[in-house]
């Protein structure tokens, strides 16, 4: 609450006292300090550091300009050498600790991430087989070697699901690609650890919060900075850099997934930078609607006094009055002793309210404007995050083809991509597919495959391997028909029957476009 000082008046001016109920709110959002940020001295104090990096550093604290017959400089200087300087890494562009909270403290912002997640990483995955298994076996002959064939595939694929289950205790497989991209979507980054068993082999794949790492300045690695602990990380596949923070002989391994921007080209930037207005717009509005409610909705007021003067202790009780009688509160009464009147003039005293329209939910325009920056931002449809108003069935449709094509579909590529740099050490027979969002219900799907089989487009064993079924026997090769059946087939891919063509032209279209709203469209005579 804020009061306006007192202005002194001549007996015909007006003097007024400006009252502003509300509570007082910090725009910042809090953020832990960067752990990087530490100085020299600090950093000696953590653990994880070997004796050699904490020589290194102490060299570099204490820098001596030496002068002539031993005099030399005491000034000092550990405040000037930090973490970043220590450790030789990279300051991220955006201080990655407020990205975290943003995703916090913003719907938008954290239903669109969500939704991101949901449809890229969330859907689960499948093992399909590689390009020179799929040749291995289709150059095999006789039905017999191909049912054996498929069969130590399918045990092959049980195994290595098995020890993708294997490799965290604590997490499934699943969620740590969920806590990836969550990071990935959020920061900008996301980082897969990865350690391995004495003998070299995989053993460990695990998730590292990325508001935690760094990346070398070298590129040679990454730094971790948690509960006052230092680790340093090697780039999956690097078996000889060594470790220059802890000195571990044997340090683990990370795959960095980045959201590349052209502004840097250590980090990834989120999307959500370049809606940060927004988001901020949206606190703001945010907060004026709860300090406007928490105030039983009194709005400001000017006090309005004329031929008079107020004595301080009528001063005092207007104010204690806003500050502590009338905030929150229902039929308050102020009490007002005021000078008596005059010959020439009469003392009066009035309170005006400044805002004294409605004023609940304000700025319900903006806050739309500024929800469809953020969403653009993300590209992701307003239909993914529950807000369906006034969208049709066909344009939801729509929307979720191009978020699949345009934004899913890529992301995922670009993740199965690092994740089969892992398969490839396991096995060359089979490669990590992200399962894809579906734009089709069982019943479409099928006719689908109905129609694919008819027209020896496929065999039926493939489609089953989509489903996750085993092969059947025969099942690799496309269904042989008779010519009956095949200029049946034919007849309904072409739709030449002319009772096919009645039926086309006179069927409804839900499965087509959606028709016009009423007042919209081209108009019929």
């Amino acid at each position: 609450m804020t009061i306006n000082r007192v202005v002194e008046a001549e007996p015909e001016e007006e003097q007024t006292i400006e009252v502003s109920l509300g509570s007082e709110y910090s725009r910042d959002i809090s953020h832990d300090p960067d752990p990087f940020a530490k100085s020299a001295k600090e950093l000696k104090e953590m653990d994880g550091l070997s004796r050699s990096f904490k020589i290194r550093t102490t060299k570099q604290i204490q820098k001596f300009y030496r002068g002539v017959d031993g005099a030399a400089s005491k000034k000092e200087e550990s405040q000037e050498v930090t973490g970043y300087n220590a450790f030789m890494v990279m300051l991220p562009p955006y201080n990655l600790d407020y990205l975290a909270k943003l995703y916090e403290v913003s719907p938008p912002h954290y239903s669109a991430v969500k939704a991101k997640v949901a449809n890229i990483v969330g859907l689960g995955f499948d093992l399909v087989e590689t390009p020179a298994a799929k040749r291995k076996l289709d150059d095999l002959e006789g039905e017999e070697k191909t049912k054996k064939a498929r069969k130590k595939i399918e045990l092959e694929k049980e195994r290595i699901k098995e020890w993708i289950s294997s490799c965290n205790e604590e997490d499934d497989f699943l969620e740590t690609v969920i806590k990836v991209w969550t990071d990935y979507d959020v920061t900008g980054n996301g980082y897969l650890e990865v350690g391995r068993k004495l003998n070299g082999e995989i053993g460990y794949l695990g998730h590292v919060p990325s508001t935690t790492m760094r990346i070398r300045q070298r590129r040679d690695g990454f730094v971790q900075i948690i509960s006052n602990k230092a680790v340093f990380f090697r780039n999956f596949g690097d078996s000889e850099t060594t470790d220059p923070v802890g000195g571990d002989s044997r340090p683990n391994e990370v795959i960095h997934i980045k959201k590349y921007a052209p502004s840097n080209g250590y980090y990834g930037i989120s999307d959500i930078v370049a809606a940060k207005a927004a988001v901020a717009g949206n606190e703001f509005a945010t907060r004026f609607n709860l300090d406007y409610f928490e105030n039983k909705a009194v709005p400001r007021y000017v006090i309005v006094i004329k031929g008079g003067k107020l004595s301080p202790t009528a001063e005092r009780r207007i104010t204690e009055f806003f500050q502590t009688s009338l905030k929150g509160k229902n039929h308050r009464t102020l009490y007002v002793p005021l000078p008596p009147d005059e010959q020439d003039r009469k003392t009066s005293f009035e309170m005006k309210p400044v805002e004294a329209g409605t004023q609940d939910s304000s700025f319900n325009n903006y806050r739309k404007g500024n929800l469809n920056d953020i969403l653009m931002a993300h590209r992701v449809p307003i239909t993914k995050v529950g807000l369906a108003e006034g969208a049709s069935l066909a344009v939801a449709r729509d929307a979720d083809k191009t978020f699949k094509e345009q934004v899913c579909r890529p992301e995922q590529t670009i993740f199965e991509n690092k994740l089969n740099k892992i398969m490839r050490e396991v096995t060359d027979a089979f490669l990590i597919h992200l399962n894809e969002l579906s734009l089709t219900d069982e019943d479409t799907q099928s006719k689908i495959d109905e129609r694919a089989i008819r027209n020896q487009w496929t065999t039926p064993n493939e489609i089953r391997a989509r489903q996750g079924k085993p092969g059947l026997p025969g099942g690799d090769k496309v269904v042989e028909q008779k010519p009956q059946q095949k200029a049946e087939a034919n007849a309904q891919t072409n739709g030449t029957r002319t009772r096919d063509q009645e039926r086309s032209s006179n069927s409804p279209d839900k499965d087509g476009e959606a028709r016009q709203p009423k007042g919209e469209g081209r108009a019929t005579s």
